[in-house]
């Protein structure tokens, strides 16, 4: 996993990102990534093209949280994304690591450890969820 921090966007970290937020949202999301220093984005590659990627905004109290996690959809399944969770751990040793996801990867997020609760109807139709992982070394 390797530290992205270009400021020109590669191809593949714009799809990748814009499985995580909203297409039109991505260019933005990637720019805060770039100027905050709270905010890193770290990706998988293979031959210079990432295929998996996970952005997290650095905390007060040692603590994270995972902004964006995304892998392509035919590398689903292969602990990609936990891996990239568990090299988080490894670089940061935070004490817990929060996330707030939709009913789509809430299981994922209880899967890997994390606590999970409900946040209802945070948007009309869209019920979202805390994810809060007690992080043991």
């Amino acid at each position: 996993m390797r530290e992205i921090n270009s400021d020109k966007m590669h191809p593949s970290v714009k799809k990748l990102l814009s499985y995580a937020t909203s297409a039109e949202k991505v260019e933005r999301e990637y720019d805060e990534y770039m100027a905050s220093p709270n905010l890193k984005l770290y990706g998988e590659a293979a031959a210079d093209e990432f295929f998996a990627c996970i952005g997290i905004a650095l905390l007060e109290e040692g603590n994270c949280e995972i902004q964006h996690i995304a892998v392509l959809p035919e590398l689903l399944g292969k602990n990609i994304a936990s891996g990239m969770i568990d090299a988080i751990c490894q670089l940061y040793k935070p004490d817990q690591i929060l996330a707030e996801t939709d009913r789509q990867a809430v299981g994922f997020y209880s899967n890997y450890g994390f606590s999970i609760v409900s946040l209802g109807e945070k948007y009309p139709g869209v019920e979202r969820f805390c994810c809060v992982y007690k992080v043991k070394f």
